[in-house]
C-alpha cells in the first residue's frame, strides 16, 4: 500500500513541501519522484505522471489520482484517521480544516512578495502594507490555535495545518519578517522539525539554485536552528 508522489525542487516548491510532509511526518509509505520546475521536461513529467501542469501529484495505491495539495490532504486524513493528521475533537478539527483552506486560497501578498527559498535568506526586505496585513492575520490565526493547544505545534502534535503553514514559517525566517515572540517560537519549532531538516538537506544535496527566485536584497545564510 505505497503511494507515488511527484514533487518539484525542495528548496523552492512550497506546494511540493505541503504534499510531502504528511507522508513523512505520519509514516505513510510513499515513493517520491522528482521533476524540475522551470525545466524543459517539467510539463511532460507532470503529464506522464497523470497531472496537469502543477505539482504535487499523487497516485494512490488503488489507482486514484490527486492533483492538488488540498485533495492530497483530505484523502490522507480520510484514509488514515488514526494518524493524527487532523485533531480528534470536532471543533478543533473544523478549526484546522478552516486554517488549511485559508492558507490554500489566501495570503497572496506574502506568497508573491516572499517566494519560498531554502537556499538563502535575504537582508533588507521591507514588507509593504499588504504583506504586513497577511502576516498580522497569520499571527492571529496561529496565536489562537497555539493558545488553545499550548504548542509546540498548532494543535499540539504536528498535523496537516502545520504542514500547510510550514512554507510560511520558512518565509518569515528567510525574509526576516518582524513577528511576535509566540510566532517566532512556532517558526523555530517548524524549522527544527526533523522532516523540515531532512527536506532542506535533500534540497541542498540535489537542487541547483534558480535565478528566478533571486531578490534585490543582500544574501545571508538561511537561519536554520
Amino acid at each position: 500500500m505505497t503511494y507515488d508522489l511527484l514533487i518539484g525542487q525542495r528548496l523552492y516548491s512550497s506546494w511540493s513541501l505541503r504534499g510531502w510532509l504528511p507522508f513523512i511526518v505520519h509514516d505513510i509509505p510513499v515513493r517520491v519522484q522528482d521533476t524540475l520546475i522551470y525545466g524543459d521536461a517539467f510539463y511532460d513529467d507532470v503529464a506522464a505522471f497523470g497531472g496537469h501542469r502543477t505539482v504535487p501529484v499523487v497516485k494512490t495505491p488503488d489507482g486514484g489520482l490527486l492533483t492538488d495539495s488540498l485533495s492530497i490532504a483530505w484523502h490522507l486524513a480520510e484514509a488514515f484517521p488514526d494518524r493524527g493528521l487532523l485533531p480528534a475533537g470536532p471543533a478543533q478539527r473544523a478549526k484546522a480544516m478552516n486554517m488549511i483552506c485559508e492558507m490554500h486560497s489566501g495570503f497572496m501578498a506574502l506568497r508573491s512578495a516572499c517566494p519560498m527559498n531554502l537556499a538563502t535568506a535575504w537582508d533588507g526586505f521591507a514588507p509593504d502594507a499588504a504583506v504586513r496585513a497577511d502576516v498580522a492575520r497569520i499571527e492571529a490565526v496561529w496565536g489562537d490555535a497555539l493558545a488553545a493547544s499550548d504548542g509546540p505545534f498548532l494543535f499540539g502534535d504536528y498535523g496537516l495545518a502545520d504542514a500547510y503553514f510550514a512554507p510560511v514559517a520558512i518565509r518569515i525566517a528567510g525574509y526576516g519578517l518582524s513577528v511576535s515572540d509566540v510566532t517566532q517560537a512556532y517558526v523555530q519549532a517548524q524549522l527544527s522539525h526533523p522532516a523540515i531538516l531532512r527536506w532542506r538537506t535533500e534540497g541542498l544535496d540535489r537542487d541547483v539554485e534558480l535565478s528566478q527566485y533571486d531578490q534585490p536584497h543582500t544574501r545571508i545564510p538561511f537561519p536554520m536552528p
